[in-house]
């Protein structure tokens, strides 16, 4: 497999908005950004991915663009922008851009000029159409298509007297990919901040900016809902895959990384990555992180129990998914669209959190494909209490979801109060609400702010903040550090191969990593419960050298017992064999 400097690379994930306030507005900022640049660097990141900063009205915390070419003045200026550029360069690490241009904010140039006639000569940049009639003459949509933030994906607009398409919020209308102007209007953005030094792009749903040809109505998978997901007729068309639709020859040495949602087809997310076709470095794809949802469906804000073994599975298959043709993953267990990891996927009580939270850490560094690290994930940060109100869910997928069942329940209840408890359940487990802020310290609003803060700050920020964990070796913080050193000084850990010790194991997730004469053993209890761990291991580990684990006492040799290992909980242990 041939090496990349972007393979080994760890990149951090910033959301702007909540990271660190330098102003004392309440809001986070571009040289807040600058001010962490040494905390960051000594993390051990090499690659810096900013959420979007561009002009917005955060309809959908500005990923409702209104002017691609500028910083919006809640975050700073282009001089900021440049200013934070020097310093990261001066670092030694890199600055992603997120790119979102399958649709843009209402409030864009480009969209008021499509929308102030048909005659416009941007009319056709969007997607608009007539309405249809029922049968009693009302007008109604061009067709079924739901939004991924509910109700019809189409608007309409009273002054041309046809509908626009959005299949996020109103706000956000389509792009349309199928007219050339569009595309070369993105390549001239582009290259606008790769002139200026950004060194890759994060884009946003690449995956969404193709259509069905004559977009027909959606199959009909929730009779309870008048409009439905369209998502097969609107991912992964074939102008995605045009010889001039994704950049790949924009420049050589970029990071690119594309978003791709209601995907789990590997044969069509290959399409973004595999080298021969010179289209994207890597894909997120979302199998793992929609483990813990209802099946087949869109139900992001349900909870669904979920098993080790399918865990495990989706893991293994990607790891060794086209290996041989040159498939690389984009490695993340958390991120700005979900909750938190260790509230997900490990156990956040105040016993086992610490160390589920580095369990997570260590199954993360130990799988191959490029590292994606969010803000807070490196702390160990949870979700926050069931006690919090939906007053506290600022998120627009939070807040029309629970205005839709709301409105639902009362029709159903004549208009009488109902019971909301199951979805604000189902919010404390889900709701991306949780992934907002980095806990700085324990002055008031976690030293984000001295200010009012835009969102409220988790309770727990007096104990679990980066001041408190800097100079706790045992903190999951430092953890983080060494996990990611261990990963970087063993190129088996980025490029080798994935074998799994443990496919029927309840407990235990168990593979190596093996690249040419060196491999390397994960054990990794998911667990409360001690275990005598068997499966997989034989006399050849015996004399493995201890190479990274999660409790603070350190066992000098893997110690069998009865042919196997105990573990206890949430044990994660790491040997090699050179």
């Amino acid at each position: 497999m041939s090496h990349a400097w972007w393979k080994s690379a760890v990149v951090y994930q910033i959301y702007p908005i909540s990271f660190f306030d330098s102003n004392g507005d309440g809001i986070g900022d571009l040289n807040g950004i600058h001010a962490k640049l040494d905390y960051l660097k000594d993390l051990g990141v090499d690659v810096l991915w900013l959420s979007p900063i561009y002009r917005s009205p955060l309809a959908d915390m500005g990923y409702d663009i209104s002017d691609y070419r500028d910083i919006d003045p809640r975050y700073g200026t282009l001089a900021d922008w440049d200013n934070l550029l020097k310093g990261v360069h001066d670092r030694g690490m890199k600055l992603m851009m997120d790119l979102v241009v399958n649709h843009s904010s209402d409030e864009h140039e480009w969209f008021i000029q499509s929308k102030s006639g048909k005659e416009n000569p941007k009319r056709d940049w969007y997607y608009w159409r007539p309405p249809k009639f029922d049968a009693t003459g009302k007008r109604q949509p061009p067709n079924n298509w739901r939004s991924v933030f509910q109700g019809s994906a189409w608007d309409y607009d009273e002054n041309t007297e046809e509908y626009y398409l959005h299949l996020y919020v109103s706000k956000q209308p389509d792009l349309n990919w199928e007219n050339p102007d569009v595309r070369q209007a993105v390549w001239d953005l582009m290259r606008f901040w790769i002139d200026r030094g950004c060194d890759g792009f994060r884009m946003d749903v690449i995956n969404l900016i193709s259509k069905v040809e004559g977009l027909p109505d959606a199959p009909i998978t929730d009779p309870t809902q008048e409009y439905q997901l369209a998502t097969s007729l609107v991912a992964n068309g074939c102008v995605v895959f045009d010889p001039p639709a994704l950049p790949g020859n924009l420049a050589s040495d970029l990071i690119t990384v594309g978003e791709t949602p209601f995907t789990h087809d590997a044969s069509q997310l290959a399409a973004y990555v595999l080298p021969a076709n010179k289209e994207l470095n890597m894909v997120f794809h979302f199998e793992l992180m929609e483990l813990d949802s209802p099946q087949g469906e869109h139900k992001p804000l349900i909870h669904r129990d979920w098993k080790l073994s399918e865990f495990r599975e989706i893991i293994g298959r990607w790891q060794n998914f086209e290996r041989a043709r040159g498939f690389w993953n984009a490695t993340f267990i958390e991120n700005h669209d979900h909750s938190r990891a260790v509230s997900r996927f490990g156990n956040d009580s105040d016993e086992w959190r610490a160390l589920s939270a580095k369990l997570l850490a260590m199954l993360q560094v130990s799988l191959g494909g490029t590292q994606y690290v969010y803000q807070g994930q490196e702390l160990g940060l949870k979700n926050f209490p069931r006690s919090w109100g939906i007053e506290e869910y600022k998120d627009v997928a939070s807040q029309n979801y629970w205005n839709r069942i709301l409105r639902e329940r009362k029709e159903e209840a004549g208009g009488a109060d109902v019971d909301m408890s199951d979805v604000l359940d189902g919010f404390q487990r889900k709701a991306r609400d949780h992934s907002r802020y980095l806990q700085w310290d324990n002055a008031p609003h976690a030293g984000f702010t001295t200010g009012d803060p835009w969102m409220r700050v988790n309770d727990d920020y007096k104990s679990w903040n980066v001041a408190s964990q800097a100079d706790d070796n045992d903190s999951v913080l430092n953890f983080w550090k060494r996990a990611l050193q261990v990963r970087k000084a063993n190129d088996v850990l980025i490029y080798g191969d994935f074998v799994d010790l443990s496919p029927d194991h309840e407990q235990v997730v168990a593979y190596t990593r093996t690249l040419d004469d060196t491999t390397v053993l994960v054990l990794l209890n998911f667990k409360e419960t001690s275990i005598l761990y068997t499966d997989g291991l034989g006399e050849r580990w015996r004399t493995a050298g201890y190479l990274l684990g999660n409790y603070p006492e350190v066992p000098p040799e893997l110690s069998f017992v009865e042919d196997g290992v105990h573990l206890r909980g949430y044990e994660g242990r790491m040997y090699i064999r050179l």
